[in-house]
């Protein structure tokens, strides 16, 4: 195929994409309401799952309600004219891409797919799968507990008792979508690691030589955005991003032995 054969064929994936994207955002404009109030604001209510569940974890293990949290009694304001309507347009958007994820990266994936050599193809089927399966157990896990964990140390983080913390529905969706869709592309770990080490950039020598710094990165993130001292919660965000690392250096392993056997062939 020519250049522009090559540009016609792009176009061709990135129309359909834009439309799975604009039937997704249909379909959110339509449960707008649900969304908004139960999906979007559900980590503000008492009700959340999150809440429950870890509290429940605490009291198991006798520490009482020292893991407890509640949703966050607070009172959201828009400051913009244009507000409501822009975040609503933003949250439809966001929700219609997550919808039509799947779709848009199997367009994706159609377009770079003919570059591929057969071994290549083999080695990579269900590529589609395993790259939606990532995103949304990031998306849930992000959504499930960074997110409710960092709304609370924030909520309940003051410089001073007259500093009244009062947000902006901007503000919070601007905090809960990076979060969110942060730890949906994070999940991608592993399949990035994999391609790295298909093309020589990382070697599983290397990860597992910088684990230790690793760790402690990771721990610091998950100090950073889980309220409080105790030791499960950390855990909780932690333990997740510590066990993608260690795939990504079993995957990376995986790459180094099976290019050691063909170097092997090619010598003998």
């Amino acid at each position: 195929m020519s250049f522009i054969d090559h540009l016609e064929a792009l176009r061709g994936h990135l129309f359909r994409s834009v439309v799975a994207i604009a039937i997704g955002a249909v379909i959110a404009g339509i449960y707008n309401k649900f969304i908004i109030k139960h999906v979007l604001l559900g980590p503000t209510h008492d009700g959340f799952p999150t809440y429950g569940i870890i509290c429940k974890i605490g009291k198991s293990l006798n520490l009482g309600n020292a893991l407890c949290m509640q949703g966050l009694a607070i009172k959201m304001q828009s400051t913009v004219v244009s507000g409501q309507f822009s975040m609503w347009f933003t949250v439809v958007l966001v929700s219609g891409l997550i919808i039509a994820f799947p779709y848009v990266f199997g367009q994706f994936w159609s377009f770079i797919k003919p570059a591929l050599t057969k071994k290549e193809l083999n080695r990579t089927t269900g590529v589609i799968f395993w790259v939606s399966f990532l995103f949304f157990t990031g998306i849930l896990f992000g959504y499930f507990v960074v997110a409710p964990y960092a709304l609370n140390f924030f909520f309940h983080f003051q410089l001073d008792e007259i500093v009244e913390n009062r947000w902006t529905i901007n503000s919070y969706i601007d905090m809960m979508l990076p979060l969110v869709l942060g730890s949906g592309l994070a999940f991608q770990l592993p399949l990035v690691i994999f391609f790295l080490a298909k093309i020589g950039l990382v070697t599983s020598s290397y990860l597992a030589s910088v684990r230790k710094y690793a760790i402690v990165v990771i721990f610091i993130v998950a100090g950073v955005i889980t309220p409080g001292p105790d030791v499960i919660s950390q855990l909780a965000v932690a333990l997740p991003l510590l066990l993608l690392y260690e795939i990504s250096i079993f995957l990376a392993r995986r790459v180094d032995k099976e290019r050691a056997e063909q170097d092997a062939k090619e010598w003998s």
